[in-house]
Protein backbone atom coordinates (compact mmCIF):
# COMPACT_ATOMS: atom_id res chain seq x y z
CA UNK A 1 0.00 0.00 0.00
CA UNK A 2 1.73 3.40 -0.77
CA UNK A 3 2.67 5.61 1.67
CA UNK A 4 -0.03 8.83 2.70
CA UNK A 5 2.53 11.08 2.19
CA UNK A 6 0.33 14.11 2.87
CA UNK A 7 -0.28 12.76 6.62
CA UNK A 8 3.63 12.49 7.26
CA UNK A 9 4.22 16.77 6.36
CA UNK A 10 5.41 18.63 9.09
CA UNK A 11 3.15 20.89 10.47
CA UNK A 12 5.18 24.08 9.22
CA UNK A 13 5.04 23.44 5.97
CA UNK A 14 1.58 24.21 6.11
CA UNK A 15 2.68 27.65 6.42
CA UNK A 16 5.29 26.89 2.66
CA UNK A 17 4.39 28.16 -0.06
CA UNK A 18 5.99 28.29 -3.75
CA UNK A 19 7.08 31.56 -4.93
CA UNK A 20 5.88 33.43 -7.03
CA UNK A 21 8.17 34.79 -8.92
CA UNK A 22 9.49 31.42 -9.49
CA UNK A 23 6.19 30.39 -11.27
CA UNK A 24 5.96 33.56 -13.40
CA UNK A 25 9.27 32.92 -14.85
CA UNK A 26 8.15 29.58 -16.03
CA UNK A 27 5.38 31.42 -17.63
CA UNK A 28 7.95 34.23 -19.32
CA UNK A 29 10.68 31.68 -20.43
CA UNK A 30 8.26 31.30 -23.45
CA UNK A 31 10.59 33.64 -26.24
CA UNK A 32 7.62 36.18 -27.19
CA UNK A 33 7.17 37.29 -23.94
CA UNK A 34 8.54 40.69 -22.54
CA UNK A 35 9.34 40.16 -19.23
CA UNK A 36 10.01 42.56 -16.64
CA UNK A 37 8.94 39.74 -13.87
CA UNK A 38 12.01 38.15 -12.36
CA UNK A 39 14.87 39.90 -10.56
CA UNK A 40 17.62 38.45 -13.00
CA UNK A 41 20.64 40.45 -13.83
CA UNK A 42 21.70 41.13 -17.33
CA UNK A 43 23.48 37.88 -18.69
CA UNK A 44 25.64 40.00 -21.24
CA UNK A 45 27.17 41.71 -18.45
CA UNK A 46 28.25 38.33 -16.75
CA UNK A 47 32.13 37.87 -16.69
CA UNK A 48 32.13 34.92 -18.40
CA UNK A 49 35.69 34.70 -19.62
CA UNK A 50 37.42 35.73 -16.40
CA UNK A 51 35.44 32.70 -14.94
CA UNK A 52 36.66 30.08 -17.66
CA UNK A 53 40.12 31.51 -16.64
CA UNK A 54 39.75 31.55 -12.85
CA UNK A 55 38.34 27.85 -13.16
CA UNK A 56 41.11 27.05 -14.93
CA UNK A 57 43.86 28.57 -13.11
CA UNK A 58 42.13 26.90 -9.86
CA UNK A 59 42.01 23.18 -11.37
CA UNK A 60 45.07 23.77 -12.68
CA UNK A 61 47.24 24.95 -9.20
CA UNK A 62 44.74 24.11 -6.35
CA UNK A 63 42.72 21.21 -7.87
CA UNK A 64 42.54 18.66 -5.02
CA UNK A 65 41.83 21.56 -2.50
CA UNK A 66 39.08 23.00 -4.52
CA UNK A 67 37.28 19.46 -5.42
CA UNK A 68 37.90 18.53 -1.10
CA UNK A 69 35.88 19.54 1.48
CA UNK A 70 36.31 22.93 3.10
CA UNK A 71 35.51 24.48 6.58
CA UNK A 72 32.21 25.96 7.14
CA UNK A 73 32.97 29.48 7.64
CA UNK A 74 34.27 29.60 4.21
CA UNK A 75 37.23 29.91 1.87
CA UNK A 76 39.90 32.38 4.20
CA UNK A 77 40.82 34.48 0.82
CA UNK A 78 37.58 35.17 0.22
CA UNK A 79 36.29 36.64 3.43
CA UNK A 80 39.09 38.58 3.70
CA UNK A 81 38.42 40.20 0.44
CA UNK A 82 35.15 40.66 1.64
CA UNK A 83 36.54 42.44 4.75
CA UNK A 84 38.39 44.36 2.41
CA UNK A 85 35.34 45.81 0.20
CA UNK A 86 33.16 46.57 2.99
CA UNK A 87 35.55 48.24 4.62
CA UNK A 88 35.39 50.82 1.83
CA UNK A 89 31.62 51.58 3.04
CA UNK A 90 32.82 52.23 6.63
CA UNK A 91 32.24 49.14 7.83
CA UNK A 92 35.05 47.27 10.06
CA UNK A 93 34.86 43.43 10.23
CA UNK A 94 37.18 40.25 10.63
CA UNK A 95 36.90 37.47 9.29
CA UNK A 96 35.52 35.32 12.18
CA UNK A 97 32.57 38.06 11.74
CA UNK A 98 31.73 36.30 7.89
CA UNK A 99 30.41 32.83 7.43
CA UNK A 100 30.16 32.43 3.44
CA UNK A 101 26.35 31.03 2.61
CA UNK A 102 25.11 28.97 -0.60
CA UNK A 103 23.43 32.53 -1.37
CA UNK A 104 21.60 35.29 0.11
CA UNK A 105 18.59 33.21 0.53
CA UNK A 106 20.47 30.34 2.86
CA UNK A 107 21.68 32.92 4.75
CA UNK A 108 17.91 34.34 5.32
CA UNK A 109 16.81 31.00 6.02
CA UNK A 110 19.41 30.31 8.40
CA UNK A 111 18.77 33.60 10.57
CA UNK A 112 14.65 32.10 10.54
CA UNK A 113 16.33 28.68 12.16
CA UNK A 114 18.23 30.56 14.39
CA UNK A 115 15.96 33.23 15.45
CA UNK A 116 12.03 32.00 15.01
CA UNK A 117 9.92 30.20 17.26
CA UNK A 118 6.70 28.94 16.26
CA UNK A 119 4.60 32.23 16.69
CA UNK A 120 7.31 34.69 16.71
CA UNK A 121 6.37 38.27 15.56
CA UNK A 122 9.15 39.76 12.85
CA UNK A 123 8.86 43.28 11.78
CA UNK A 124 9.04 43.87 7.94
CA UNK A 125 8.40 46.76 5.36
CA UNK A 126 5.53 46.96 3.94
CA UNK A 127 5.92 45.68 0.78
CA UNK A 128 8.85 43.29 1.59
CA UNK A 129 11.06 40.66 -0.14
CA UNK A 130 9.19 37.88 -1.02
CA UNK A 131 11.94 35.46 -0.16
CA UNK A 132 12.41 36.54 3.58
CA UNK A 133 8.66 36.22 3.85
CA UNK A 134 9.23 32.14 2.28
CA UNK A 135 11.71 31.63 3.79
CA UNK A 136 10.35 33.11 7.79
CA UNK A 137 7.00 31.17 6.90
CA UNK A 138 8.66 27.57 6.97
CA UNK A 139 9.25 28.59 10.79
CA UNK A 140 5.40 29.76 11.70
CA UNK A 141 6.59 33.17 12.10
CA UNK A 142 4.12 35.95 12.18
CA UNK A 143 4.64 39.39 10.51
CA UNK A 144 3.67 43.39 12.01
CA UNK A 145 4.28 45.25 8.94
CA UNK A 146 5.26 49.13 8.58
CA UNK A 147 4.43 51.09 5.13
CA UNK A 148 7.27 52.11 2.74
CA UNK A 149 7.33 55.71 0.67
CA UNK A 150 9.63 56.98 -1.16
CA UNK A 151 12.22 57.60 1.30
CA UNK A 152 11.63 53.94 2.59
CA UNK A 153 9.84 52.61 5.59
CA UNK A 154 7.73 54.99 7.56
CA UNK A 155 9.31 55.53 10.88
CA UNK A 156 6.71 57.88 12.03
CA UNK A 157 4.54 54.39 12.27
CA UNK A 158 7.47 52.33 13.68
CA UNK A 159 6.82 52.79 17.43
CA UNK A 160 2.90 50.67 17.29
CA UNK A 161 4.72 48.22 15.76
CA UNK A 162 7.90 47.47 17.78
CA UNK A 163 5.92 48.01 20.76
CA UNK A 164 3.89 44.96 19.60
CA UNK A 165 7.02 42.77 20.55
CA UNK A 166 8.82 41.66 17.33
CA UNK A 167 11.52 39.43 17.26
CA UNK A 168 13.69 41.49 15.42
CA UNK A 169 13.14 43.70 12.39
CA UNK A 170 14.23 43.05 8.31
CA UNK A 171 15.35 45.77 6.47
CA UNK A 172 16.39 46.36 2.77
CA UNK A 173 17.60 49.85 3.49
CA UNK A 174 19.15 50.39 -0.54
CA UNK A 175 17.27 50.34 -3.20
CA UNK A 176 14.57 48.24 -1.69
CA UNK A 177 13.45 44.85 -3.15
CA UNK A 178 10.27 45.29 -4.53
CA UNK A 179 9.89 49.18 -4.03
CA UNK A 180 13.19 50.16 -5.49
CA UNK A 181 12.91 53.01 -2.94
CA UNK A 182 16.44 53.91 -0.35
CA UNK A 183 15.48 54.74 3.48
CA UNK A 184 16.63 58.60 3.95
CA UNK A 185 19.39 59.39 6.41
CA UNK A 186 16.92 60.78 9.15
CA UNK A 187 14.96 57.46 9.01
CA UNK A 188 17.76 55.02 9.13
CA UNK A 189 18.81 57.10 12.78
CA UNK A 190 15.49 56.93 13.57
CA UNK A 191 15.53 52.99 13.48
CA UNK A 192 18.78 52.78 15.04
CA UNK A 193 17.88 54.44 18.08
CA UNK A 194 14.07 52.48 18.26
CA UNK A 195 16.37 49.05 18.08
CA UNK A 196 18.35 50.13 20.78
CA UNK A 197 15.33 51.66 23.27
CA UNK A 198 13.33 48.66 22.46
CA UNK A 199 15.99 45.55 22.23
CA UNK A 200 15.11 44.84 19.17
CA UNK A 201 17.93 43.34 16.58
CA UNK A 202 17.90 44.22 12.99
CA UNK A 203 18.61 42.45 9.93
CA UNK A 204 20.04 44.41 7.06
CA UNK A 205 19.96 42.97 4.14
CA UNK A 206 22.30 44.44 1.22
CA UNK A 207 22.43 42.73 -2.00
CA UNK A 208 21.75 45.93 -3.76
CA UNK A 209 24.15 48.44 -2.22
CA UNK A 210 26.74 48.12 -4.38
CA UNK A 211 24.43 49.25 -7.17
CA UNK A 212 23.75 52.94 -6.72
CA UNK A 213 23.21 55.05 -10.22
CA UNK A 214 22.54 58.47 -8.96
CA UNK A 215 23.04 60.15 -5.74
CA UNK A 216 25.33 60.25 -2.93
CA UNK A 217 26.15 56.74 -0.90
CA UNK A 218 24.24 56.39 2.70
CA UNK A 219 26.28 54.65 5.91
CA UNK A 220 24.62 51.09 6.33
CA UNK A 221 22.65 50.37 9.36
CA UNK A 222 25.36 48.58 10.86
CA UNK A 223 27.76 51.83 10.79
CA UNK A 224 25.44 54.35 12.33
CA UNK A 225 24.48 51.13 14.60
CA UNK A 226 28.40 50.92 16.03
CA UNK A 227 28.68 55.30 15.85
CA UNK A 228 25.56 55.24 18.12
CA UNK A 229 26.76 52.67 20.51
CA UNK A 230 30.11 54.74 21.01
CA UNK A 231 28.67 57.82 21.71
CA UNK A 232 26.01 56.41 24.19
CA UNK A 233 28.86 54.34 25.54
CA UNK A 234 31.77 56.62 25.68
CA UNK A 235 34.20 53.83 24.28
CA UNK A 236 34.93 52.11 20.74
CA UNK A 237 33.26 49.10 19.92
CA UNK A 238 32.91 46.82 17.77
CA UNK A 239 31.21 47.09 14.34
CA UNK A 240 29.57 43.44 15.27
CA UNK A 241 28.96 43.95 19.09
CA UNK A 242 25.84 45.67 18.46
CA UNK A 243 21.98 45.12 16.90
CA UNK A 244 22.65 44.76 13.39
CA UNK A 245 23.20 41.18 11.47
CA UNK A 246 24.18 42.09 8.07
CA UNK A 247 23.74 39.73 4.24
CA UNK A 248 24.57 40.40 1.06
CA UNK A 249 25.32 38.23 -2.23
CA UNK A 250 27.67 38.26 -5.59
CA UNK A 251 24.33 37.41 -7.39
CA UNK A 252 23.87 40.82 -8.59
CA UNK A 253 27.78 41.57 -8.86
CA UNK A 254 29.07 38.62 -10.45
CA UNK A 255 26.57 36.22 -11.00
CA UNK A 256 23.38 34.87 -9.71
CA UNK A 257 24.53 31.00 -10.66
CA UNK A 258 27.54 31.48 -8.06
CA UNK A 259 25.26 30.94 -5.05
CA UNK A 260 27.35 32.78 -3.01
CA UNK A 261 26.58 35.48 -0.33
CA UNK A 262 27.35 36.26 2.97
CA UNK A 263 26.35 36.92 6.23
CA UNK A 264 28.41 39.22 9.11
CA UNK A 265 27.78 39.10 12.89
CA UNK A 266 28.69 38.98 16.46
CA UNK A 267 31.10 36.70 16.97
CA UNK A 268 29.14 34.10 18.80
CA UNK A 269 26.09 34.61 15.93
CA UNK A 270 28.05 33.57 13.47
CA UNK A 271 29.19 30.10 15.45
CA UNK A 272 25.67 29.46 16.13
CA UNK A 273 25.13 29.96 12.24
CA UNK A 274 27.80 27.67 11.29
CA UNK A 275 26.30 25.22 13.66
CA UNK A 276 23.00 25.73 11.93
CA UNK A 277 25.35 25.15 8.81
CA UNK A 278 26.59 22.23 9.22
CA UNK A 279 23.73 20.64 9.24
CA UNK A 280 22.19 22.10 5.97
CA UNK A 281 25.24 21.28 3.36
CA UNK A 282 28.03 21.32 5.67
CA UNK A 283 29.64 24.34 3.66
CA UNK A 284 29.16 26.32 0.56
CA UNK A 285 31.49 24.98 -2.38
CA UNK A 286 34.98 25.00 -2.22
CA UNK A 287 35.37 25.54 -6.24
CA UNK A 288 32.95 28.15 -6.02
CA UNK A 289 34.42 29.90 -3.57
CA UNK A 290 38.01 29.55 -4.80
CA UNK A 291 36.80 30.80 -8.40
CA UNK A 292 34.77 33.30 -7.06
CA UNK A 293 38.09 34.22 -4.80
CA UNK A 294 40.22 34.70 -8.69
CA UNK A 295 37.68 36.18 -10.45
CA UNK A 296 36.99 39.47 -7.97
CA UNK A 297 40.49 39.91 -6.79
CA UNK A 298 43.04 42.35 -8.42
CA UNK A 299 40.16 45.25 -8.34
CA UNK A 300 38.29 43.08 -11.31
CA UNK A 301 35.46 43.08 -9.25
CA UNK A 302 35.23 47.32 -8.72
CA UNK A 303 35.59 47.35 -12.73
CA UNK A 304 33.11 45.11 -13.24
CA UNK A 305 30.63 46.80 -10.94
CA UNK A 306 31.41 50.20 -12.60
CA UNK A 307 30.22 48.51 -16.09
CA UNK A 308 27.29 47.10 -14.65
CA UNK A 309 26.36 50.45 -13.04
CA UNK A 310 26.51 52.12 -16.44
CA UNK A 311 24.19 49.63 -18.48
CA UNK A 312 21.23 49.50 -15.69
CA UNK A 313 21.37 53.00 -15.12
CA UNK A 314 20.41 53.44 -18.54
CA UNK A 315 17.96 50.46 -18.52
CA UNK A 316 16.45 52.21 -15.37
CA UNK A 317 16.53 55.50 -17.07
CA UNK A 318 14.82 54.24 -20.76
CA UNK A 319 12.46 52.62 -18.24
CA UNK A 320 11.05 55.57 -16.05
CA UNK A 321 10.79 57.81 -19.93
CA UNK A 322 8.83 55.35 -21.32
CA UNK A 323 6.65 55.18 -18.36
CA UNK A 324 6.25 58.27 -18.28
CA UNK A 325 5.09 57.91 -22.19
CA UNK A 326 2.93 55.54 -21.81
CA UNK A 327 1.07 54.63 -18.81
CA UNK A 328 -1.61 56.23 -17.63
CA UNK A 329 -1.70 59.16 -15.78
CA UNK A 330 -3.49 58.08 -12.83
CA UNK A 331 -0.75 55.69 -12.24
CA UNK A 332 2.24 56.14 -10.22
CA UNK A 333 5.69 54.34 -9.57
CA UNK A 334 9.03 55.28 -7.68
CA UNK A 335 12.14 56.81 -9.12
CA UNK A 336 15.01 54.15 -8.10
CA UNK A 337 18.54 55.89 -7.29
CA UNK A 338 20.42 51.85 -7.62
CA UNK A 339 18.78 48.38 -7.62
CA UNK A 340 16.95 46.45 -10.05
CA UNK A 341 13.17 47.20 -9.26
CA UNK A 342 10.62 49.77 -9.19
CA UNK A 343 7.43 50.06 -8.27
CA UNK A 344 3.96 51.38 -9.39
CA UNK A 345 0.58 51.70 -7.83
CA UNK A 346 -2.40 51.51 -9.92
CA UNK A 347 -5.56 53.23 -8.82
CA UNK A 348 -7.09 51.49 -6.19
CA UNK A 349 -9.80 48.94 -6.97
CA UNK A 350 -7.67 47.84 -9.88
CA UNK A 351 -6.19 44.06 -9.51
CA UNK A 352 -3.00 43.60 -10.68
CA UNK A 353 -2.95 39.78 -10.79
CA UNK A 354 -5.74 39.97 -13.16
CA UNK A 355 -4.28 42.35 -15.16
CA UNK A 356 -1.07 40.46 -15.58
CA UNK A 357 -2.79 37.18 -17.04
CA UNK A 358 -4.60 40.01 -19.75
CA UNK A 359 -0.84 41.67 -20.03
CA UNK A 360 0.52 38.16 -21.15
CA UNK A 361 -2.53 36.12 -23.33
CA UNK A 362 -3.14 40.04 -25.42
CA UNK A 363 0.49 41.41 -25.50
CA UNK A 364 2.70 38.54 -24.46
CA UNK A 365 4.60 41.27 -21.60
CA UNK A 366 4.76 40.22 -17.81
CA UNK A 367 5.44 41.82 -14.56
CA UNK A 368 4.89 40.69 -10.91
CA UNK A 369 1.49 41.29 -9.05
CA UNK A 370 2.57 43.61 -6.13
CA UNK A 371 0.32 41.10 -3.43
CA UNK A 372 2.82 38.79 -3.11
CA UNK A 373 4.98 40.80 -1.51
CA UNK A 374 3.33 41.77 1.43
CA UNK A 375 2.91 39.20 4.64
CA UNK A 376 -0.92 40.44 4.35
CA UNK A 377 -1.95 40.08 1.19
CA UNK A 378 -2.60 43.41 0.52
CA UNK A 379 -1.03 45.93 -2.61
CA UNK A 380 -3.71 44.04 -5.10
CA UNK A 381 -3.24 47.40 -7.01
CA UNK A 382 0.45 47.47 -7.04
CA UNK A 383 2.77 45.86 -9.24
CA UNK A 384 6.76 45.58 -9.46
CA UNK A 385 8.58 46.21 -12.83
CA UNK A 386 12.64 44.95 -13.38
CA UNK A 387 14.70 47.15 -15.32
CA UNK A 388 17.99 45.02 -15.66
CA UNK A 389 17.49 42.45 -17.66
CA UNK A 390 15.92 43.47 -20.59
CA UNK A 391 17.37 45.11 -23.52
CA UNK A 392 16.82 49.31 -23.67
CA UNK A 393 14.70 48.16 -26.87
CA UNK A 394 13.18 45.35 -25.40
CA UNK A 395 12.03 47.70 -22.54
CA UNK A 396 10.64 50.40 -24.34
CA UNK A 397 8.39 48.26 -26.67
CA UNK A 398 7.28 46.28 -23.19
CA UNK A 399 6.17 49.30 -21.19
CA UNK A 400 4.32 50.21 -24.70
CA UNK A 401 2.61 47.23 -24.52
CA UNK A 402 1.63 47.42 -21.05
CA UNK A 403 0.27 50.88 -21.11
CA UNK A 404 -2.07 49.41 -23.31
CA UNK A 405 -3.11 46.80 -21.68
CA UNK A 406 -3.28 49.85 -18.66
CA UNK A 407 -5.39 52.12 -20.52
CA UNK A 408 -8.09 49.94 -21.41
CA UNK A 409 -8.45 48.28 -18.29
CA UNK A 410 -9.33 52.00 -17.12
CA UNK A 411 -11.67 53.09 -19.90
CA UNK A 412 -12.91 49.51 -19.17
CA UNK A 413 -13.35 50.64 -15.61
CA UNK A 414 -14.46 53.93 -16.00
CA UNK A 415 -17.21 52.84 -18.68
CA UNK A 416 -18.66 50.36 -15.94
CA UNK A 417 -18.81 52.51 -13.31
CA UNK A 418 -20.37 55.23 -15.34
CA UNK A 419 -22.80 52.73 -16.24
CA UNK A 420 -23.51 52.07 -12.75
CA UNK A 421 -23.73 55.42 -11.49
CA UNK A 422 -26.42 56.24 -14.55
CA UNK A 423 -28.58 52.61 -13.50
CA UNK A 424 -28.46 53.85 -9.59
CA UNK A 425 -29.19 57.23 -10.46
Amino acid sequence: MATPWKDRYALRTEGMGSSVIRELLKLTEQPDVISFAGGLPAPEMFPVEEFRQASEKVLAEHGAKALQYGATEGYMPLRSLIVKQMARYGIHAREDNILLTSGSQQALDMIGRLLINPGDKILVESPTYLGALQAWSAYQARYVSVPIDQDGMRTELLEEAVRSGPKFMYILPNFQNPGGVTLALDRRMKLIQMAEQYGIPIIEDDPYGQLRYSGEHLPPLVLLDCDHLESRAGDTHGYFDGNVIYTSTFSKTLAPGLRLGWIVAPVDVIKRCVQSKQGMDLHTSTFVQMVAYEVAKDGFLEQHVRRIRQVYAHRRDVMLAAMERYFPEEVQWTRPAGGLFLWAWLPEGMNTAELLELAVQTQRVAFVPGHAFYPDGQGKNTMRLNFSNATPEMIEEGIRRLGVVLKAQMTGAARAERLVERVTA
